[in-house]
């Protein structure tokens, strides 16, 4: 399949965008959420699901079902990996660490480890403990393993009862079901982990924004053109888009990133742990608009240097997290009232280094395809075996 630079665009942007919000800065206050009521995070989940959609039914269209299962529970496992190395550096590492300095920062971020710690490895391991910041790579591990079956299911019956459930499941999350059913299990059970120690993201909710993802995904594959799909929108669908997304616009940055104030029923419904529905609206407008802007993404992307990041997504990813937690283990996360030279070299050093990551990334995967072409290609000598009473 050709790549789509817009893609990797659109993925290196939510990146930097990341990067602000989670450094311990001024910027993460003032910069983050910067188009409306809607983080990085919902673009990089959308984006990914996408990506795995038309990436892996290319895969079962051509090679077929079982390579592309195979193929997207390896990638699985590469996030698992990756996710494994970064609980265990945080874990083993920077908590250690944090204890002799005093950074609260970490050591909050961490406190069930501090109160249980080999019950916080083990269910770590088992995902079902995950700390702040490193609560999105379990989601997409289970994501991931559970995409083949989608997939599979929605190429040979349809998207339509698929959708249904998966509307069903985010409205029950809306309302609290998913706290519910996970207490309720692990009361049963005796689970040792507590609700709030299995991260901030509520999957029920969020597995509505992957399976949109790969339905968007699959379909491009099926329809063999994507200029085809765009042509489809109609104008005034793009008016209302850009109408309300500029509504949103304007409202977060006159009221900040809480639109309602003290209210916490309204604010619910922009809420982004579970999805909250006028948040879903703000980032489908927003991506209705970037879809008929492709042709101009693209453009900017053959020009910048952020599309280098969203093309070692995953490897930024975690490079990301690294450097946040040591600076949260050396740094330290107080409010600073007034940005500081200090806090703008991290941040562009920051970004400067996830930039030279994503290099070593990319060069070390082309060596290590050029050598497995090189393998591949190169001839075999020829042994010919002589009949010894011939030589004879």
């Amino acid at each position: 399949m050709q790549r789509q630079t817009e893609l990797d665009w659109l993925r290196g942007l939510m990146l930097v965008l990341m990067t602000v919000t989670h450094l311990p800065t001024w910027f993460s206050a003032h910069v983050g959420q910067p188009f409306g009521f809607v983080s990085a995070a919902e673009g990089f989940v959308f984006l990914s699901a996408y990506l795995v959609g038309s990436v892996y039914s290319y895969v079962a269209n051509t090679r077929g079902y079982a390579s592309m299962r195979t193929a997207l529970w390896g990638r699985a496992g590469k996030v698992y990996a990756a996710h494994v190395a970064l609980l265990l550096l945080l874990l083993l590492v920077l908590v250690p660490i944090a204890e002799v300095r005093g950074a609260h920062a970490i050591t909050d971020l961490a406190s069930f480890y501090a109160s249980r710690p080999h019950t916080a490895v083990v269910t770590g391991l088992l995902l079902a403990y995950n700390p702040p910041l490193l609560d999105i790579l379990p989601m997409y591990v289970v994501f991931l393993l559970l995409s083949p079956l989608v997939l599979g299911y929605g190429s040979r019956r349809g998207w339509g009862a698929l959708l249904c459930v998966s509307a069903m499941l985010w409205l029950y999350a809306q309302v609290g079901g998913a706290a519910h059913l996970y207490q309720s299990v692990a009361r049963l059970i005796e689970w040792p982990v507590p609700y709030s120690q299995t991260g901030a993201f509520s999957w029920l909710a969020w597995q509505l924004l992957w399976l949109a993802g790969l339905r968007a995904g699959a379909l491009r594959v099926a329809a063999g053109d994507t200029e085809t799909a765009v042509s489809g929108w109609s104008r005034a669908s793009l008016w209302a888009a850009t109408i309300f997304a500029a509504t949103f616009f304007v409202w977060r940055h006159v009221t900040g990133q809480v639109p309602f104030g003290p209210d916490a029923a309204l604010n619910a419904l922009f809420d982004k742990w579970h999805l909250g529905p006028l948040r879903l609206l703000n980032f489908a407008v927003l991506a209705l608009i970037a879809v008929h802007g492709r042709r101009v993404l693209a453009t900017w992307a053959e020009r910048s240097s952020i599309a280098t990041l969203g093309r070692a997504s995953l490897t930024v990813f975690c490079a990301h997290l690294v450097v946040c937690l040591v600076l949260l283990a050396t740094y330290g996360d107080e409010a600073k009232p007034h940005p500081s030279l200090l806090e703008a070299a991290l941040l562009v050093g920051s970004l400067v280094t996830l930039y030279a990551v994503a290099r070593a990334s990319l060069a070390g995967s082309k060596l290590l395809r050029d050598r497995a072409n090189a393998d591949y290609v190169r001839p075999r000598p020829v042994v010919v075996e002589v009949n010894a009473r011939a030589r004879r």
